[in-house]
C-alpha cells in the first residue's frame, strides 16, 4: 500500500499506464487488480487509519523505493507505457544480472514503478 496525493488520479494513470483493473474505486482507497490477484493498494494522503504510513515532514514518493511489477506480457506493456504520457526513467533495456528486460517510470506522486519481463528471459 502507498500513499498517494489523489488516489483517483493514481488509481487513473495505473490502469491506463499498466492495465490494473480497479476493485474498490473511490477517493480514499483502491484495490488494484491483475489477472484476478491484488497488486497495489492506494491510500489517500490523510491516512488517518495507518499513521505509520507518513513520517510528519518528509515529502511521498518512496525515495530508495522501487514498486516491482514481473510482467509476462512485458512487450504489451512496453508498448502501452511507451504510447501513455508516462515518464519513463529508463527505457527498455537488459538488466544482465537478473536475465531480463525493464522498463522504469515514475507514477504521479513520484514512486519508481519498474516492470520486468520475466527472469531469465534473456541471457
Amino acid at each position: 500500500m502507498i500513499t498517494c496525493t489523489s488516489v483517483s488520479g493514481s488509481s487513473e494513470w495505473y490502469q491506463r499506464v499498466l492495465g490494473f483493473e480497479s476493485a474498490h474505486g473511490g477517493d480514499e482507497y483502491e484495490m488494484l487488480m491483475s489477472d484476478g490477484a491484488l497488486v497495489l493498494q492506494l491510500h489517500e494522503l490523510d491516512a488517518h487509519e495507518h499513521p505509520a504510513l507518513l513520517r510528519d515532514g518528509e515529502p511521498l514518493g518512496g525515495n530508495g523505493v522501487a514498486l516491482w511489477f514481473d510482467s509476462s506480457t512485458f512487450d504489451d506493456d512496453a508498448a502501452r507505457i511507451r504510447s501513455s504520457d508516462a515518464d519513463v526513467v529508463e527505457d527498455v533495456h537488459v538488466n544482465p544480472l537478473a536475465q531480463h528486460r525493464e522498463i522504469w517510470l515514475r507514477d504521479p506522486d513520484g514512486y519508481v514503478v519498474v516492470i520486468s519481463s520475466p527472469h531469465g528471459d534473456v541471457g
